[in-house]
């Protein structure tokens, strides 16, 4: 039998605490002397910046843990999550707060989901752009040279056309380049360049639209004013106006969005550096933007259209009140090559930010592609369309360019 011992007798808790207390004040008083006080003064302990002061310390004891502090995880989380496992490293990282560097390069992503089409857009975007340069390049040339198309009508539609030319060429040579090469990157201030020069060019053409109404307004329902009120005093402040409105427009908005922080999201779902593209990649507020962006489509969209709706309305009511069927054909042909590039434009726009929204998966994807060809289709078949529709419906336009070929052959 072996020698009984008397069983230990318990120690209360609170000599049990007294002497862990009196066993760590030769190895951590500093640490032990914020323990033992309140909850916030342990929590203070535990700061990371409370650390470096007592580094030499915490490395005799960092197997132990000492004074209730896990220093392992502590140093760890301190090096960026460097040592954790795989699992933490990415909790640490989502933890931390969003920080913003400034952007190089955005991503353009186009059509990289549909390789196939690429290959035909390419060839169907270059053969529009070449026709778009040669037409609107060509009644540019026939409205100068020509003395007979030296009227607002003619002036305001070579301003149309060499709008038409640089909107495109601020979009369609990316474009294509997007299709033929596999990095499709755009760098940060290409994409601010873009983004004003597309936006002022569409701003701009919704003014000067609305001026060319106001221009058949006057031609048809008041014809012996028209030379007074569309002198030359008026109707080049009114075209210069309309670059200027749009300029100053895509200024503000193109300012606004380059501010933005964009917390490394640069990939863009878009041929190009679409404004509203771009702001979705911001990840801070945007109610100033967005606001901004309805009061401009108030003034670029609602105003235009509606003055040229009520225009239209006294146009056709004054061609109604001719009486003769060859003086109502002979008006109605001078500003229906205008109202076609008004439903065109506006329908276009309208259709492409008015349509709704699908909910189902592949409807989605559908609604994706569309929402790329619809732009695309605006930005380049609309300005291909404008001299065909001027050319085609107008017997002036065709003279000149009949003029304009025949000194050409003739000079040779």
């Amino acid at each position: 039998m072996g020698e009984k011992h008397p069983p230990e007798a318990k120690v209360p808790p609170k000599i049990q605490e007294d002497k862990k207390k009196e066993s760590l004040r030769e190895t951590c008083p500093q640490l032990l002397q914020e323990q033992g006080g309140t909850a916030e003064n342990k929590l203070q302990a535990r700061q990371p910046h409370a650390l470096p002061a007592r580094l030499p310390l915490l490395l005799l004891t960092v197997t132990r843990g000492v004074c209730g502090i896990p220093i392992i995880p502590l140093l760890q989380r301190l090096l960026g999550g460097r040592g954790l496992p795989q699992r933490q490293r990415r909790e640490y990282h989502m933890e931390k707060p969003n920080q913003t560097s400034p952007l190089v390069e955005f991503i353009l992503l186009g059509l990289s989901a549909h390789p196939k089409l690429e290959k035909t857009l390419f060839v169907l975007i270059l053969l529009t752009y070449l026709v778009i340069l040669l037409g609107n390049g060509l009644l540019i040339l026939v409205s100068i040279l020509d003395s007979r198309l030296h009227t607002p009508m003619y002036f305001f539609l070579g301003n149309l056309s060499f709008l038409d030319i640089c909107y495109t060429t601020s979009s369609v040579p990316l474009i294509l380049d997007s299709f033929l090469t596999p990095q499709k990157t755009i760098s940060f201030s290409a994409c601010a360049i873009q983004m004003f020069l597309s936006f002022s060019m569409a701003g701009t053409e919704c003014v000067l639209l609305s001026m060319m109404a106001f221009d058949r307004y006057v031609a048809i329902c008041n014809p012996l004013r028209y030379p007074v009120v569309m002198s030359r005093a008026v109707y080049v402040p009114m075209a210069a106006g309309s670059w200027a409105l749009g300029g100053v427009a895509s200024l503000v908005h193109t300012s606004l969005a380059i501010q933005l922080p964009f917390c490394g999201a640069n990939v863009i779902n878009h041929f190009a550096c679409e404004i509203l593209a771009v702001l979705r990649l911001a990840c801070a507020d945007i109610s100033i933007n967005v606001i901004s962006m309805g009061v401009t489509n108030v003034i670029f969209l609602g105003v235009p259209v509606l003055f040229i709706s009520v225009s239209y309305v006294f146009i056709i009511a004054t061609i109604l009140r001719i009486p003769s069927a060859e003086g109502k054909k002979k008006a109605f042909s001078t500003c229906s090559a205008h109202l076609t590039v008004v439903i065109i434009f506006y329908g276009t726009l309208f259709f492409m930010y008015g349509k709704p929204k699908s909910k189902d998966s592949q409807g989605a994807d559908k609604e994706d592609l569309s929402d790329k060809l619809i732009p695309l289709f605006y930005g380049v078949v609309t300005p291909m369309l404008n001299p065909i529709i001027y050319s085609l419906r107008n017997k002036d336009v065709k003279a000149g360019v009949r003029n304009l070929v025949s000194q050409k052959y003739f000079s040779r």
